[in-house]
């Protein structure tokens, strides 16, 4: 778990295990195994996409994304991006920390916490690839997947609608 700005942390699974009881935290959960599944309750291999909460949950001091790690750009949307920064946004001024976790921490995660940091000016946000850049000098263990992809081609997008 590496402290990626005041507050904001980006992790693991077992970060979010040792701390889920710490009521100074919240979560981002960008992962489907086991934290969507878990919060919704289905077995098959997915809740209907008709489902409310098919995409994002929210319970007690958590988000919790229908999230995978594909090699694609196809399986993301911009509103899980969307919703996990005004969620960040919102614990963040009320004095919370808030953990934003996937299951390994390399890919999901450390990519909404790149795309806050750009946001909020705190790394150079002018491309993707110079965002990247500059938050592999803090989150050295940064190795995204498709994630990737669907950032550089939804970038001006965050930064039309979101900037600050």
């Amino acid at each position: 778990m590496i402290e990626i700005d005041k507050n904001l942390f980006v992790g693991n699974l077992t970060d979010y295990e040792n701390y889920q009881f710490d009521n100074d935290y919240c979560f981002v959960q960008a992962c489907k195994e086991p934290c969507h599944r878990k919060a919704l309750g289905y077995t098959g291999r997915s809740v209907s996409e008709n489902h409310a909460e098919y995409l994002i949950a929210y319970r007690e001091r958590k988000i919790i994304l229908n999230m995978i790690d594909p090699p694609t750009a196809k399986y993301f949307e911009n509103k899980m991006f969307e919703s996990s920064l005004a969620f960040i946004d919102k614990n963040l001024e009320v004095g919370k920390k808030v953990l934003i976790h996937c299951n390994k921490g390399i890919s999901r995660s450390p990519s909404i916490g790149l795309l806050y940091l750009a946001i909020n000016g705190k790394i150079r946000n002018e491309s993707f690839t110079l965002a990247e850049e500059d938050f592999k000098k803090i989150y050295p263990n940064y190795e995204p997947s498709g994630i990737k992809e669907f950032l550089n081609l939804n970038w001006q997008h965050y930064f039309k609608n979101y900037k600050k």
